[in-house]
């Protein structure tokens, strides 16, 4: 598998109203998209700095993924996304060399991307996230 880039860093926060303002101040960029994932239950706020996309990731239930993260951990970096050629053969060279996945199969995500993610215990306790076009 060949990364090309980091694709994003996904932070969750607790109300993307808050942490747009300060984000767009602290990078000195306008947020350039905010869409609702309903799968994911998530709503998310993207910033390019260079290359590297920023994602503000708010829950949209307190059960989904979001959510239950800023129950356990708070506020913070949540992931890191890679961008690969294909995200499904991607996960199975992964899973090849013994990885964990929480993906078998790439699913659809923000910005039309296909993402597939990477169980932390496999990758030195972070979550990470393959995401191709």
């Amino acid at each position: 598998m060949k990364t090309s880039h980091i694709e994003h860093i996904g932070i969750a926060v607790k109300s993307l109203d808050n942490a747009i303002p300060f984000f767009t101040k602290l990078l000195g960029t306008e947020c350039y998209a905010i869409e609702e994932v309903k799968d994911q239950k998530v709503k998310t706020a993207f910033f390019l700095v260079g290359q590297t996309k920023i994602e503000l990731l708010e829950s949209t239930d307190p059960e989904g993924p979001i959510g239950k993260f800023i129950e356990k951990k708070g506020e913070g970096i949540h992931h890191i996304a890679f961008a690969v050629d294909n995200v499904n053969e991607s996960l199975k060279e992964v899973e090849a060399m013994g990885i964990t996945l929480i993906d078998k199969a790439g699913r659809k995500g923000a910005e039309g991307l296909n993402i597939g993610f990477l169980h932390p215990k496999s990758t030195f306790g972070v979550l990470t996230e393959l995401c191709s076009k």
